[in-house]
């Protein structure tokens, strides 16, 4: 299973022109699910049931998978039962998200569907919840998980919950999802409130890109979801540039960099040791490779700062060749190059590799 990027659509506050185009446009990107929202949908279950399908059957069309945010709200004014799932079926939807559950026993059932649609039900909640479900014996290929947005300043989920909550779907091998958030002034989501819409607060004001990174770099959730309209076209051009199976670091070179530097920079795979210190994240296979290469002194500061990249020189015996991430503030003993730097809006990124953790470096 690969990791998916997703995108969402609000049928209520959107043109049907308006929700194509931007189908079309992300999918070009590589673009693959669509979170729907029925929650706030206020209309006659026919016009509904119009509605979806078209946007639906369009993104079909183009590769998508649709899930469905609903709640047992929902169902009561469709007059939908959770025993029959048809009505989803029939506006092609792929799966339904339960905004709000029930005892667990329900969402068990309907992991049997006859409809074969997937059951997507919230992670965000500190519970015994996930474990409830499973008590009941679902069809665990049908059950899926996804984190809340919180269109609230301050109102996100703090990292600790995040990864907490996270790991309880994690622990029964379910596939999960969580949402990230375009900085575009005026993008908005279901509800009147447009303060951005995060899962985690952390995130409510970084660039979207760099938001996707450090959910790559967590490793807590497969599936990864822009939750506002509209993004821009830049915001998900930086996007589809991301790897989306390791960190990449998006570094700036200094201009004097030799060859041999710029390509152990931009050509390796490097990964964080597993023997960790406080200072630096230290890559070894390019001393290996280079083994024997000369590698002068040649951008030596006095002092290293956090998100300097450096590769030691010849001068430090066999060492020479290793590149490293700075991760505070320290002296250089003056055998030690700069090559180059991550940008500053990543610097919190280097704090969050785990020991063997891969990485790349792009520019």
């Amino acid at each position: 299973m690969s990791r998916k990027l997703g995108i969402s659509i609000y049928p209520d506050k959107s043109s049907l022109e308006e929700m194509k185009t931007y189908i079309e446009a992300a999918s070009k990107y590589g673009f693959s699910r669509i979170f729907s929202c029925l929650l706030s949908v206020d209309k006659p279950k026919e016009a509904i049931k119009e509605e979806f399908l078209d946007v639906n059957t369009f993104a079909k069309e183009l590769g998508y998978e649709v899930i469905v945010d609903v709640s047992p709200r929902v169902f009561g004014a469709l007059d939908i039962s959770y025993q029959d799932l048809s009505f989803f079926k029939e506006i092609k939807a792929d799966g339904i998200r339960l905004d709000l559950g029930y005892t667990g026993s329900e969402e068990s059932l309907m992991t049997f569907n006859p409809e074969d649609l997937l059951i997507e039900i919230n992670m965000s909640n500190d519970t015994h919840y996930i474990d409830t479900v499973m008590d009941f014996k679902p069809n665990r290929f049908n059950l899926i998980g996804c984190h809340n947005f919180y269109p609230h300043n301050y109102a996100g989920l703090t990292l600790e919950h995040f990864l907490k909550t996270s790991q309880n779907f994690r622990n029964h091998g379910l596939r999960t999802a969580a949402f990230i958030s375009s900085q575009v002034k005026d993008a908005f989501g279901p509800w009147p409130t447009t303060e951005g819409l995060p899962t985690i607060e952390m995130h409510r004001n970084m660039p979207l890109d760099v938001q996707l990174k450090h959910m790559v770099s967590m490793d807590v959730v497969d599936d990864i979801i822009i939750s506002n309209c509209y993004p821009s076209t830049k915001e998900l051009e930086a996007v589809s540039k991301v790897h989306l199976d390791l960190l990449n670091f998006k570094v700036k070179l200094v201009d004097n960099i030799p060859d041999v530097e710029k390509t152990i920079v931009t050509d390796f795979l490097h990964f964080n040791r597993g023997d960790t210190n406080g200072y630096m994240i230290c890559s070894t296979q390019s001393r290996v490779k280079y083994k024997g290469h000369n590698f002068e002194v040649f951008n030596a500061p006095k002092y290293l700062k956090k998100g300097d990249l450096v590769i030691e020189s010849s001068l430090y015996g066999h060492y020479a060749g290793e590149i490293q991430i700075v991760k505070q503030d320290m002296l250089n003993s003056g055998r030690t190059n700069v090559v180059g730097h991550i940008v500053s809006d990543e610097h919190f990124l280097i704090d969050s590799l785990k020991p063997w953790q891969k990485f790349r470096f792009t520019l």
